[in-house]
């Protein structure tokens, strides 16, 4: 899960100072050297986290924060407002001409997974109600020109190609003006990249740079790398000024110092990261949410994003009145299971909510993937009349239900106790809701 070691160390460093009813300069001092630790061990730059303790400190220490009603809190708030600021602030979006087409220009070092980060922006853009054209402008890497093509007959855009004999500035030029022969409002270039930064391969961006004039360079670089990707990004953004970096893999970066990183040292934004290996796991950055992530705060905004994108409305109301009248069934729980996967991994879903870490329990919790298909495989395995009505399931249905999921019979029992027992719950949500809008309006808690 991303910054999943330095989310620890924070809360736990935090933690100390939650409940003291009286903070001493001494306890800010001490609290910022655990800050310090967490923040170097997660490999965020070193001038970054001097200059970050230094902000947070000369703040801290002032009498509004050291005299104030909840003093750790408000340090914790400082905490949070300055890894805001030194992640960007706000979130940087992509910038579109004012006459189509805007173009954006993908660079990159080989391996960092540029050419499926140009497939996963074209699906963003899609979902944005835009026409993007893919262009493979990358004549060197073998078979770089059809991955592209396949990426774009599973995301139905068009891919300019010319083959691997022509220049990439004339593949680069030619593909501008196709694209506003086929009215097509953004231009995605799969530029070429190497093992490493040499002339050659900055020789060729500038004149492709030079040709066709982007809107938006975006570099993709790999947040597991960590500093190198700082580096990296320095580099790029000095011979070809950046405009934006596409962060990839940082749903696996447990430490997280090029997230924080990038932005300090380059200047340049995180515009983009990616949380998944799906076309569909591209996400704008928000450097707010991610802080309050990362300190344990939740991030309900995303949350409740990806829910949206996800959830049918209609269904979502036919399942509310199943949940009142109580008649929630094996078919429903499969449909909500389905939607809770598409939203992402369940741990990742679990940090978004506030104090969810500090629940017992909750903290070193892993969701097991594999036992989330066991329950959909138990379920499929049922016919539809015990789907609707599991009370009927005895012992030689359990049987071949076990035998029909690849399942033992104490995982289908496990299942089927499990689901009474949240039918149960739903049925006095149910009762509490009618009783409560006879009463004092309350609010039944699906709703």
């Amino acid at each position: 899960m991303a910054f999943e070691g330095l989310a620890g160390r924070l809360q736990e460093t935090f933690n100390k100072l939650r409940g003291k009813g009286k903070v001493t300069e001494e306890d800010v001092n001490q609290t910022m050297r655990e800050v310090r630790l967490a923040l170097l061990e997660a490999d965020v730059n070193f001038k970054v986290v001097k200059d970050f303790i230094s902000r947070v400190k000369e703040r801290a220490v002032g009498q509004e924060v050291l005299k104030s009603l909840t003093p750790g809190q408000q340090v914790i708030k400082v905490v949070n407002e300055e890894l805001t600021k030194l992640m960007g602030g706000t979130q940087s979006k992509l910038t579109f001409a004012p006459k189509p087409p805007t173009i954006i220009m993908m660079v990159g070092l080989q391996g960092a997974g540029k050419t499926t980060h140009t497939g996963k922006l074209a699906k963003y853009l899609l979902k944005q109600n835009k026409q993007p054209l893919l262009v493979a402008a990358d004549i060197y890497r073998p078979a770089a020109i059809k991955q592209l093509q396949v990426l774009g007959e599973q995301l139905q855009v068009p891919v300019y190609s010319m083959g691997d004999k022509v220049s990439p500035v004339e593949i680069a030029k030619n593909a501008i003006q196709y694209a506003k022969e086929q009215h097509r409002d953004v231009v995605i270039i799969d530029t070429a990249g190497r093992l490493h930064i040499d002339e050659a391969l900055m020789d060729e961006l500038n004149q492709i740079r030079g040709e066709v004039h982007p809107h938006e360079i975006m570099l993709v670089v790999d947040a597991m790398t960590g500093q190198d990707a700082v580096n990296v990004a320095q580099t790029f953004n000095e011979r070809l000024q950046l405009t934006g970096v596409i962060l990839t893999k940082l749903d696996g970066d447990t430490r997280g110092g090029a997230a924080i990183s990038v932005k300090a040292v380059t200047g340049c934004p995180i515009k983009f990261v990616g949380m998944g290996e799906k076309l569909d796991s591209l996400e704008p950055f928000y450097p707010d949410r991610m802080a309050s992530r990362i300190l344990g705060m939740g991030d309900v905004l995303t949350l409740i994003e990806k829910a949206q994108a996800t959830v049918d409305e209609e269904k979502a109301r036919e399942l509310e009145k199943k949940i009142q009248k109580a008649e929630f069934t094996f078919e429903d729980f499969l449909y909500q299971l389905e939607q809770l996967k598409k939203m992402g991994p369940l741990d990742e879903l679990l940090g978004m909510i506030p104090g969810m870490n500090k629940i017992k329990g909750m903290k070193d919790l892993k969701v097991d993937d594999k036992q989330l298909s066991h329950v959909e495989a138990i379920i499929r395995s049922m016919t539809k009349e015990e789907k609707a009505h599991p009370e009927i399931i005895n012992a030689s249905r359990r049987k071949r239900i076990a035998m029909g999921s690849g399942t033992s019979i104490q995982e289908v029992n496990r299942l089927l106790k499990q689901f009474e027992d949240m039918r149960k719950m739903m049925k006095q949500f149910s009762s509490m809701a009618k009783k409560g809008k006879k009463k004092k309006g309350f609010k039944f808690p699906f709703m």
